[in-house]
């Protein structure tokens, strides 16, 4: 597969590109988990000719980007057929949905069904586990990550959450990165110690080019969790 080129990032002295131009545009930062799952989507469905990145630095983010783009500024956003879509789990879908490529939700009801259960869920996840970094990391995130290894266990044609890969794996898939960075590098925990699921999910989603192209550098990750629970 080859690798894609990616513009640089966006920012407060970058000019702000067309709006509503007929290009379909992801707005993104390269170190956002939640731009992240937009980002495999994309990859994953053969979209990167569709599917145009524009990268903003968040740090020194341009004020067109609130100002005449989304009054929210926050990443991802999808610009496509003269409207603006925001909030990563909506936007997974809605490209799974409207754009070509292999489908990323089954058509099976009680996969489907899961699938919704697994994202009304992925909040709780991310913030018990932010919240373990404040206390006690290792004791205080096994519950979450608990969970994910029953949820990989309730369907057993694959190893992914839905057998086959899906919408719920890319939208786990770029928090558990980081978290299992940080556990490891700075507490020097493995997560997928006696969670067999998790570190087979693991593995066989780090065989996956879209998903391995959109991986974040792991010292900054360790360098901005230290900044911000240590």
């Amino acid at each position: 597969t080859v690798q894609e080129n990616l513009p640089p990032s966006l920012d407060s002295k970058a000019e702000q590109p067309p709006l509503f131009d007929g290009t379909t545009r992801f707005y993104t930062s390269y170190t956002c988990p939640y731009a992240q799952r937009v980002w495999i989507t994309r990859n994953y469905k053969g979209l990167q000719d569709k599917i145009k990145i524009v990268a903003l630095n968040l740090q020194d983010r341009p004020a067109w980007f609130s100002e005449k783009v989304y009054r929210d500024s926050k990443v991802p956003l999808l610009e496509h057929n003269g409207q603006i879509i925001g909030e990563s789990i909506d936007v997974i879908k809605y490209v799974d949905t409207n754009f070509e490529g292999p489908s990323l939700l089954p058509n099976d009801p009680a996969k489907r069904e899961f699938a919704e259960e697994l994202f009304n869920y992925i909040d709780t996840f991310t913030t018990e586990v932010y919240t373990a970094f404040k206390g006690d990391p290792i004791k205080d995130s096994g519950p979450a990550f608990d969970y994910l290894e029953k949820a990989l266990n309730k369907f057993d044609d694959g190893p992914f959450f839905l057998g086959q890969l899906s919408l719920a794996d890319i939208a786990y898939i770029p928090n558990v990165e980081r978290f299992e960075i940080f556990l490891s590098e700075v507490w020097k925990h493995d997560i997928t110690a006696s969670r067999p699921k998790l570190a087979a999910w693991i593995e066989q989603l780090n065989k996956i080019d879209a998903y391995r192209q959109t991986k974040i550098d792991p010292k900054k990750v360790v360098d901005l969790y230290k900044t911000r629970y240590m």
